[in-house]
């Protein structure tokens, strides 16, 4: 099954920001667009903002005054939905309601003819529910853009329950021919990136929770050593709390209420007080002209140690050994069986974070994951408050000697970086496991679509293939809840590696 032919009209209807950004990608694409909105004039005024917004592709010689004047040619407002029956495609983008979009489909199947191709551009209903009102589901597909979408190349192309491969292949192939890269996934809840991506903010959220860190804090330590484009709070405060909160609620229900994907308090309490990020002055960070923007903890500089020895090959962390090295100081390295770390000169030690705390140790400060520790920027410690005072010291040193920022966090186990990286690899084993996409299509989503440095299945295999089963099996321990309990497909994962290593 081909993409659909470009002579073929294209109808969206719904012109808010979506609306008019799907309308703009096939507008350009070729296609001739017709726009329909159920307030009357909205579709003529989306229309004028399309084409400004042309307007401002010539200026940046993206695009040529002659195909500007050729694309608003094809573009006409439709005042009734019986305008649109001769288009091969109809994309919704109204609002989230499934009563809503039920009745839309239900008008539409009336007024198409049976070739035409209905999508769904939902973000957080079930593509199977919004479907089922049709006598004929099967020509029915989700079709998720991301904001803004002329933008964003990321489309999720979902398959309901009752969706034809046919049509699936059909609406995936088009996609590509728009200039986008789709990816293919079942209809499950948050569908591949809202479903994967939930950690990222919760862990943040917990962490803030927990008074182990500030927010300020957390997000740099996102940012400059796990490597993301932005940390969770900054992000959700442009995503807008209360969007944000909605995706994670409903993700959270549609899976009856799934430990793993339990909303944070924290953000209820900031939505209900109407700080909504961005759109609204403030939110975890305040927008306000001249307000003054927090800054990260930073540990005040300490002498680096007058040697290091390292036990073990760091795993995850080797990288570190030669840093180490070319700051010259004096390294000595011994093989262990049991576990790797970094020692002291006060006999302390340094160790990658594993889901234990530093209080279960007589004198353990943890270090968290890192992208890339050469070109990260900052580094968190978490200690206990019986951790020696001398070893966080030479621990701070170390990698300030390394050229790396330091910031001190309270005793979470898991740290921040790890133990987020950690359950979002679990989550996208799981998904494969359940048939909902291709471990390539989830790391091709979750690159694309939220900006991650790493696919999941990518970052597994840079730290080894039980690395994070291992973590989250010692968070569980630490919070029995069911939250970081691994799933059965990173268990199978780990264990068939082990097993064909030799281990029993």
């Amino acid at each position: 099954m081909t993409a659909i032919d470009l002579s073929s009209p294209v109808a969206v209807v719904g012109t808010g920001t979506m609306g008019q950004g799907i309308a703009q990608v096939a507008l350009v694409a070729g296609h001739p667009v017709r726009l329909h909105d159920a307030v009357p004039g909205r579709a003529r005024e989306a229309a004028e903002a399309i084409g400004a917004r042309l307007d401002r592709l010539v200026a940046k010689d993206r695009l040529t005054a002659a195909e500007r004047d050729a694309a608003r040619a094809r573009l006409t407002p439709a005042a009734d939905l019986a305008d649109l029956a001769d288009c091969a495609l109809v994309v919704e983008a109204v609002l989230e309601r499934l009563d809503v979009k039920q009745q839309l489909f239900r008008d539409l199947e009336e007024i198409v003819g049976e070739d035409c191709l209905l999508a769904t551009n939902t973000s957080s209903l079930s593509v199977t529910a919004v479907g089922g009102a049709l006598r004929h589901p099967g020509r029915f597909v989700g079709l998720h853009f991301f904001n803004p979408a002329p933008l964003l190349p990321l489309v999720e192309v979902v398959s309901g329950f009752a969706t034809d491969v046919t049509s699936a292949t059909r609406a995936y192939e088009t996609a590509r021919a728009w200039g986008k890269t789709p990816v293919a996934c079942a209809d499950t809840p948050g569908f591949i990136v809202n479903r994967i991506a939930r950690p990222f903010y919760a862990e943040a959220f917990a962490v803030l929770e927990s008074q182990a860190a500030d927010p300020a804090t957390v997000d740099a330590v996102l940012r400059e050593c796990g490597g993301f484009r932005m940390g969770a709070f900054e992000l959700t405060d442009l995503i807008g709390q209360d969007v944000n909160e909605a995706v994670t609620h409903s993700v959270w229900q549609s899976f009856f209420q799934d430990v793993r994907f339990t909303p944070s308090l924290a953000q209820r309490r900031l939505v209900e007080s109407g700080r909504l990020g961005r759109k609204s002055g403030q939110g975890w960070y305040d927008y306000a002209d001249g307000a003054e923007r927090p800054v990260p903890h930073t540990a005040e500089q300490e002498r680096p140690p007058v040697h290091v020895t390292a036990e073990g090959d760091l795993g995850p962390a080797a990288e570190l050994l030669t840093l180490i090295r070319e700051a010259g100081i004096p390294l000595r390295e011994e093989e262990e069986d049991q576990g790797t770390r970094l020692v002291l000169p006060s006999g302390g030690q340094l160790v990658l974070a594993d889901g234990q705390t530093s209080v279960e140790f007589r004198d353990v400060v943890y270090f968290d994951l890192a992208l890339d520790y050469r070109r990260a920027t900052r580094v968190a410690l978490s200690a206990s408050r019986d951790t020696s005072p001398q070893t966080l010291a030479e621990a701070t040193g170390l990698f300030q000697a390394l050229g790396k920022d330091v910031s001190v966090i309270g005793d979470v186990p898991g740290m921040i970086v790890a133990r987020t990286v950690a359950r979002i690899v679990d989550l996208a084993h799981e998904a494969v496991a359940k048939g909902v996409a291709t471990e390539e299509d989830v790391d091709t989503a979750m690159r694309l679509g939220v900006n991650y440095p790493l696919g999941p299945f990518e970052w597994g295999r840079r730290l080894g293939r039980s690395w994070a089963y291992e973590l989250l099996d010692d968070l569980h321990l630490r919070d029995p809840s069911g939250r970081y309990a691994p799933s059965l497909a990173l268990y199978r994962h780990a264990y068939a590696t082990d097993k064909r290593e030799g281990t029993p």
